[in-house]
């Protein structure tokens, strides 16, 4: 996981990038530098080098300043994919192994002084140079399970790199061919039914190696790439401001309506437009609910995620309050495409472990959290009961599908004492060799993870087990997570692309150490992964998700929480919004009305 590192000489407090002084003639934007649209964030991000985080805010900001060669339709419901650096969609062949990418002449990267005063075109090298950093063994990629062992010849490029502590990225690789200057030609060991979905995820756009030479190790405080923004100021865990690349080439808003009455009202206010039309975005970070809260009703943020702590007074069901519709806010609500869930470090001396009283401590754990109060104290009516690690609107979602761990404080305690856990005389459990048990929970400042920590308080006390909660912050929780620190954890996962292999592919075990935060190493699972993969998108891969679900329930290194209800409130001026299930960054899609 990245840490930001400052040079000698650079403030401490805020890193302001000059694009403008290196001397390049730039070319036009219809963007208005007068129309601004002010955010928030509810955490921090962890750095913009995509190679090196997974973190959902990094990602958000990223998508808006490097490109992959295919992004998603802005209204197509269910999301479907279009080209975005390319001038169509790829031609493939062989099976579903060699995919042909043709990339659009005259595309050029955000001016900065990387390039010594030169325009820098896009070329399909770029890409070559941006796969190969996803896998080079130095970066520690928590992204790189999406390629790795995937591409013909990269395995053994990776090898050599191990061992010689370099990755040559100078070297050949088979399945990586620049045919000409724009032509990529990518070759798979095997047939990759979800490739194109991970070539349009975000560890995937384009970066210029001048820019990584240049900025190495500080890549995270140096985004520069093709997206239609570029970073003018960042002061780390607090304020973030785009502005748009004037080298952008520009496009006209021309999606089309699924029918809907938001949809409609969408393409009658932006059909037609020069995009993107917004020049400047100013996002700050607030990690308190109330204050952010505040910060909307104040005016000051455009676009604001509905906290759950104001849902009982802004929302009559699932509709606004005359109070607030009178302002003509509008509402969009949805469903994440997304998971919550607690995790338990398999390789913790107190909760991991594959033996069976392991297994029944954190089951017992596990049975003595109440899902319906999350709902109702944390959520306050604002999420659904998640059933399956795989969620709704996600290919491989089972609505028949329960969960066999549930809440149930009788069976917990029975498990407890079956395996030796007894209770001293204080009430709480020692561990079977008569030590004392204390589980270590990690979790964040914010008003709904205090109400969470209570739920967890009240349901562990009631199966007589100690609980000691460490507050600290999310990045710094992602970084100690992924590097196997953390006993205990509660995250999140909202989709990459719109598969299941996307969320069961976290507790894959070659995932250890990377993105899979449980740490789960599990030869039956891990077999179960390998041959869905290898399958056709359909039921029969359909029904191995559902059998790994099962394995993951029985080995119990996650905990299933809710999906989230999402109440995106758009101020009347801000034209053009709807909330993406896959991308997350939206600005190069909306207009502000300035009158």
């Amino acid at each position: 996981m990245w840490k930001l590192n400052f040079r000698s000489g650079m403030s401490l407090l805020e890193i302001t990038l000059f694009a403008g002084t290196v001397g390049i003639a730039q070319a036009a934007s219809p963007a208005d530098p007068g129309k601004v649209i002010r955010q928030a964030f509810e955490a921090p991000d962890d750095g913009f080098d995509m190679a090196k985080t997974q973190n959902h805010y990094s990602g958000w900001v990223s998508e808006a300043i490097f490109e992959a060669l295919l992004s998603y339709d802005y209204l197509a419901s269910p999301a479907k994919l279009i080209p975005r650096t390319v001038e169509a969609m790829p031609e493939v062949s062989e099976g579903g192994k060699v995919f042909i990418f043709k990339i659009r002449p005259g595309i050029y990267f955000s001016p900065d002084a990387a390039f010594k005063g030169k325009r820098r075109e896009l070329t399909a090298d770029d890409y070559i140079y941006t796969f190969k950093r996803v896998l080079d063994p130095v970066n520690r990629s928590p992204n790189a399970s999406f390629i790795d062992g995937k591409i013909l010849g990269m395995s053994e490029a990776v090898a050599k790199a191990n061992k010689t502590g370099k990755f040559d990225y100078d070297a050949p690789v088979a399945g990586l061919k620049a045919l000409d200057r724009y032509t990529l030609r990518i070759e798979l060991n095997a047939t990759d039914y979800n490739f194109l979905y991970i070539v349009a995820y975000g560890a995937f756009g384009a970066v210029s190696r001048e820019v990584i030479d240049t900025y190495s190790p500080q890549t995270g405080l140096h985004p520069v790439g093709t997206g239609a923004y570029m970073m003018e100021k960042y002061l780390p865990r607090s304020k973030i401001t785009l502005v748009a690349n004037p080298e952008y080439r520009g496009y006209t808003w021309n999606f089309q309506s699924t029918g809907s009455a938001w949809d409609e009202q969408i393409v009658k206010d932006m059909k037609g437009k020069k995009m993107p039309q917004v020049g400047r975005v100013e996002i700050s970070i607030i990690e308190e609910e109330q204050s952010r809260w505040l910060a909307f009703q104040d005016k000051q943020l455009d676009i604001d995620k509905l906290p759950q702590i104001a849902a009982p007074t802004v929302l009559d069901g699932d509709k606004l309050k005359p109070a607030f519709s009178s302002q003509n806010i509008r509402m969009n609500r949805v469903a994440d495409a997304g998971m919550t869930f607690s995790l338990f470090n398999m390789r913790d001396p107190v909760i991991g472990g594959y033996t069976n009283e392991k297994i029944a401590l954190r089951r017992a754990i596990a049975m003595s959290y109440s899902n319906d109060d999350e709902i109702a104290q944390m959520r306050l009516g604002q999420a659904v009961k998640d059933e399956m690690i795989i969620p709704v609107g996600v290919v491989g979602f089972d609505p028949q599908y329960r969960n066999s761990v549930s809440y149930d404080i009788p069976l917990a305690n029975k498990l407890l004492d079956h395996f030796g856990y007894k209770r001293g005389a204080d009430g709480y459990r020692n561990m079977p060799d008569g030590t004392p048990l204390t589980i270590k929970k990690t979790t964040e400042a914010q008003n709904d993870k205090k109400v969470q920590s209570e739920i967890w308080k009240r349901g562990l006390d009631k199966i007589g087990i100690r609980v000691e909660f460490n507050v600290g912050n999310f990045a710094d929780n992602l970084k100690a997570g992924t590097n196997c620190q953390l006993q205990m954890w509660s995250g999140a996962w909202n989709a990459d692309f719109p598969d299941g292999e996307n969320f069961l592919q976290l507790l894959y075990g070659p995932k250890a150490t990377q993105g899979n935060h449980a740490c789960y190493e599990s030869a039956a699972y891990d077999a179960l992964y390998k041959k869905a993969v290898s399958l056709p998108l359909g039921e029969e891969r359909n029904k191995l998700y559902a059998q790994m679900n099962r394995q993951m329930e029985a080995d119990t290194p996650w905990l299933m929480h809710t999906t989230r209800i999402r109440s995106w409130l758009v101020r009347p001026w801000v034209k053009g919004y709807k909330k993406h299930p896959i991308m997350h960054s939206d600005w190069e899609y909306i207009d502000v009305d300035k009158h």
